[in-house]
């Protein structure tokens, strides 16, 4: 079951503490966008069901990843793709968006998202794993 638009972008605005809902938006389209590209297979599709429609679209759409990007190119790619934004800032969106995600996809299939990434993921989506 997916969450509806309005409340994940709710979701995402409140945890970024955006003042407003078209910087969460942005926030979550670059995100979602850069993280597609690292997934694949049924655990994408999985994912995208559980998101809004339009974000599920920017998911199984994403942007093309040569190689698995590792969390901290992660951050720079995200940085690099929102205007104005800075490594710190792009953090700070990540964290905003993909804690969302991980509420929305729940324990189980975020275990199956975070087994297709490379290490050091767990922690941009808040659900530090034991080593």
């Amino acid at each position: 079951m997916s969450i509806r638009r309005e409340t994940f972008l709710a979701h995402v605005q409140e945890r970024g503490e955006y003042p407003t809902l078209p910087e969460a938006e942005r926030a979550a389209r670059v995100v979602l966008a850069l993280l597609g590209a690292h997934l694949v297979g049924t655990v994408r599709a999985e994912l995208a069901a559980r998101l809004p429609e339009t974000y599920a679209l920017i998911l199984l759409n994403p942007l093309q990843a040569a190689e698995p990007l590792s969390p901290e190119r992660f951050v720079r790619a995200t940085a690099a793709w929102i205007e104005g934004a800075t490594e710190k800032t792009a953090l700070w969106d990540i964290g905003a968006v993909l804690s969302t995600v991980a509420a929305a996809a729940g324990d189980v299939l975020m275990s199956e998202v975070l087994l297709q990434l490379p290490p050091g993921y767990d922690l941009l989506f808040g659900h530090p794993q034991p080593t």
